[in-house]
């Protein structure tokens, strides 16, 4: 589902320099991505979803070279196959919640706005405690909801992969469970490959595996063992 081969990755005019020697995630997997502050974790999720470019190196996604399509082909591709819920959460100020949960099928001409789109909207909204919010614009919302209704937008389109920024960071505990077990659901129904970027050592046992990336990944010239994929920290039973 996703391959990452000797990608070298660096912003402009930073010194932060990201390689990664070979990562590749199954299809259908629910993986955990951990580590420190600043070792890359957000840029990986850039790189995957096609964000961000790599200076070398190659990332595939559903058997699609990412890193080897044009601006246009990447924004397409990502907007019909991936689902991403970013840290800040990215909604739209003037359009109300049901609006931004429908938004990808309002920017993409792939995508076919139907009767049963925007019924799965509502039963998303429904299901994490926005149904009576949906006319609301996000300055109307906490940052705990307008997070729920940006996790809704990421999975409206029942995308193949779905790739999520810390998605608890703002949230009670209630919230927490009813989101993670959203996600959960729907990725197994849909046999989606869900990537998750957290902090929250508390969830961690309801992924199917565990990688630190803080070990799988090397800058500045500094070597890293051999292996197919370094850094992992296990296979959840």
């Amino acid at each position: 589902m996703i391959q990452i081969e000797n990608l070298k990755f660096q912003y402009p005019r930073a010194e932060f320099m990201l390689r990664l020697p070979r990562l590749d995630i199954e299809s259908g997997k629910r993986v955990a991505i951990v580590g420190p502050s600043g070792c890359g974790k957000t840029t990986l999720l850039n790189l995957i979803s096609g964000i961000a470019l790599p200076l070398a190196g190659s990332v595939t996604v559903c058997g699609e070279e990412v890193s080897a399509m044009s601006d246009a082909s990447r924004r397409n591709f990502r907007i019909a196959n991936i689902g991403m819920v970013f840290q800040q959460f990215e909604l739209v100020e003037y359009l109300d919640v049901l609006s931004n949960i429908l938004l990808p099928f309002s920017i993409n001409a792939t995508l076919t706005r139907s009767p049963e789109v925007r019924s799965r909207a509502i039963e998303f909204a429904e299901a994490i405690g926005l149904k009576e919010k949906l006319t609301r614009r996000p300055a109307q919302l906490s940052q705990g909801e307008q997070q729920r209704v940006a996790i809704c937008r990421a999975l409206i389109t029942e995308p193949g992969v779905v790739l999520a920024d810390e998605p608890t960071g703002n949230l009670d505990p209630e919230n927490k469970r009813r989101i993670l077990d959203l996600i959960f659901q729907l990725a197994e129904k849909q046999n989606q490959t869900l990537i998750v970027v957290t902090h929250d050592m508390g969830i961690l046992s309801g992924f199917d595996r565990v990688v630190d990336f803080q070990k799988m990944r090397f800058s500045d010239g500094a070597e890293e063992s051999a292996g197919a994929v370094p850094g992992s920290i296990g296979e959840q039973a």
